[in-house]
């Protein structure tokens, strides 16, 4: 459609918003995408990555605004490196806090899925081994400073130190990104919707590339098979095929030694 709405004299200005239409795209609509996938996963990898860039945002002005001194980066005058270093220990440390608080509650931790008999989304499970109480050695310089042998923390903290990491160390290049995009059209702000901060995407710079690393994270480290999804996949094939699943499970199973066979069960009878 596009090939065929090219007009003469006009390609330069048609090309122009069919690039912009696609940075459009990339930018907020595939990240909101994104979004949305880490909120199915469960409502705390939606909320700690977006709290942890929102601290880091506040921690490198404050540290900056009061010790700040070395220029960071020339698209960004008023960024320093001692706002960036001291953003990124504040970011880790609040979001291993964080993410200690929201562990201990199920509506966090738990993925949202439809449930049929009710047709509504539930968030209800048991938790996983991510969200529970676990006993960790401290390394011998730590048992040293502060006495102590072992710390009971929940898995999900030591994955929140990436996150925040992420969120400190490469995050803020999305908002680098944007304000080089801007300097390039010679434009303040995206748009006026927030008064004193600009558009939304002024805001949201950091965010998008946030949930991009997010979403590989838990592809990548966190998400296994679910139970439930496979059982409606195997309900959806058809019957011989069902079938031959049950044959290869029983099998397997017998081989691992939790399912008797059939003559072990007539032999008990």
């Amino acid at each position: 459609m596009f090939v065929l709405s090219l007009v003469k004299k006009h390609y330069r200005l048609q090309f122009y918003m069919f690039g912009w239409t696609h940075v459009t795209l990339l930018i907020i609509v595939t990240q909101s995408h994104l979004i949305i996938h880490n909120l199915f996963e469960g409502m705390i990898w939606f909320i700690v990555p977006i709290s942890c860039v929102i601290c880091n945002d506040i921690m490198a002005y404050m540290f900056g605004f009061f010790f700040g001194r070395t220029p960071l980066i020339k698209l960004s005058p008023k960024k320093t490196w001692e706002g960036f270093i001291g953003g990124f220990f504040s970011t880790v440390l609040f979001g291993l806090l964080l993410s200690y608080v929201m562990a201990g509650y199920r509506y966090f931790v738990c993925p949202v899925e439809f449930n049929n008999d009710t047709n509504r989304f539930t968030v209800d499970c048991e938790p996983s081994e991510l969200f529970q109480l676990q006993d960790y050695t401290l390394p011998s310089i730590l048992q040293s400073i502060i006495g102590w042998k072992t710390v009971q923390m929940y898995p999900f903290q030591i994955h929140s130190i990436f996150l925040s990491t992420f969120a400190s160390l490469i995050g803020p290049f999305g908002g680098f990104f944007a304000s080089g995009f801007k300097r390039a059209f010679k434009i303040k702000d995206f748009a006026d919707t927030i008064p004193g901060h600009g558009g939304i995407m002024d805001r949201f710079d950091c965010q998008y590339l946030m949930a991009t690393f997010v979403n590989v994270y838990i592809a990548s480290f966190i998400r296994g098979p679910n139970p439930s999804k496979l059982i409606q996949q195997f309900m959806a094939l058809k019957l011989e095929q069902q079938l031959f699943v049950f044959n290869t499970l029983k099998a397997h199973l017998v081989d691992k030694g939790l399912l008797a066979t059939t003559g072990d069960e007539g032999q008990s009878h």
